[in-house]
């Protein structure tokens, strides 16, 4: 309580309360920096990483799906380039 009585007594005299010195612009930027670092240290060991052989599965699985759409894909362009063509030929006559 004797503090809070220096406080009001420099408050009634006229003199302003010591203010706690804040810290740097950059001081404050390195300590978010560090925050950050160390969340996403917190992220990855919650991470559940694969196993070599889910890793070689689901690759196989990637190339699969990427050749049978551009199959597809292929097909398509053919279909619409041969149709294109004879519309071509049915305006030229």
């Amino acid at each position: 309580m004797a503090e809070n009585e220096k406080k009001l007594r420099k408050a009634d005299e006229g003199e302003k309360p010591a203010k706690k010195k804040q810290p740097s612009k950059l001081a404050r930027l390195f300590g978010k920096i560090m925050r950050g670092i160390r969340d996403i240290k917190g992220e990855l060991k919650k991470v559940v990483w694969p196993t070599p052989k889910q890793t070689a599965n689901n690759t196989w699985i990637v190339i699969l799906c990427v050749l049978v759409i551009g199959f597809f894909i292929w097909i398509f362009d053919w279909l619409a380039g041969n149709g294109v063509q004879a519309l071509i030929a049915i305006i030229r006559g």
